[in-house]
């Protein structure tokens, strides 16, 4: 426990400064992360198989130019070139033929590797344009996962009793999923409600922000789902104590791209 809340200290001193700081240097400081979460996926996938070398050089590569996209862009709309997209597929898939052995390269790989490159790219492309539209708003976004986080495993492990998903995650509780849903939701409406705006409803606000905590558990159990397949506890041990960095993002990586889709009714 206590190398885990050295960790949490110094991961805040880290990350608080660019967080407040915003456009550039957050920007670049996200795509880092990005791309070490894409190591960590790739690194998952390859215990059962590993990946032509260059192919993963064009998928770190692909990731950073994603995360990059439009980050100067204060607006939740994305005007994706489908060029780009149709270069993409290329570039992933007609190395079937000039591998020619489905052993070393097959089309399974070919979308892992395409699916792998959108998702982590522009998950993380999304969290640079909230804290582009408004600090206030990713802030908001980081106290729903945070909080949600830590009442759920305390609660859990002070009264937790009832598996929630015991064959994904056999440490989580439904008192802990409670515990911490109810918690998220007190702080991420308080804050909200004090200072991003008071002229919202507040029963919408507390429902928005309800949905969003449930969705950054179900983010959580998704990304244990992974693990579970590839029988790995963590995706690295970059972060003492916690994992990796898809361990501590896996929650708000959810919650982010939730919020992108309720945003209009707020």
């Amino acid at each position: 426990m206590t190398k885990r809340i050295i960790s949490a200290i110094i991961m805040i001193l880290i990350f608080v400064p660019f967080l407040i700081v915003g456009e550039f240097p957050f920007a670049i400081f996200m795509s880092v992360l990005a791309l070490l979460g894409l190591y960590e996926l790739l690194k998952v996938r390859e215990t059962k198989k590993k990946f032509p070398i260059v192919l993963k050089v064009i998928a770190y590569i692909l990731t950073g130019y994603f995360c990059l996209y439009n980050t100067s862009s204060i607006e939740f709309i994305n005007k994706f070139d489908y060029r780009v997209m149709a270069f993409i597929i290329f570039l992933f898939i007609t190395p079937m033929v000039f591998i020619n052995d489905t052993k070393k390269y097959n089309l399974n790989d070919a979308l892992f590797l395409i699916g792998s490159v959108l998702f982590i790219g522009f998950s993380f492309n999304l969290i640079i344009i909230t804290r582009n539209y408004d600090i206030t708003y990713i802030i908001y976004l980081l106290l729903i996962t945070t909080i949600t986080d830590t009442f759920a495993l305390f609660t859990g492990k002070l009264i937790g009793k009832h598996k929630l998903c015991p064959k994904i995650s056999p440490k989580k509780t439904i008192e802990g999923l409670i515990g911490g849903v109810f918690m998220g939701t007190f702080a991420a409406v308080c804050f909200y409600n004090t200072v991003i705006s008071s002229s919202v409803s507040l029963v919408l606000v507390i429902v928005l922000t309800l949905v969003l905590t449930l969705v950054g558990q179900l983010g959580d159990l998704v990304f244990s789902s992974i693990k579970r397949y590839y029988d790995v506890k963590d995706f690295s041990d970059i972060i003492p104590g916690h994992g990796g960095i898809l361990d501590r993002f896996d929650s708000l990586i959810f919650v982010t791209l939730a919020f992108i889709i309720l945003i209009g009714i707020l």
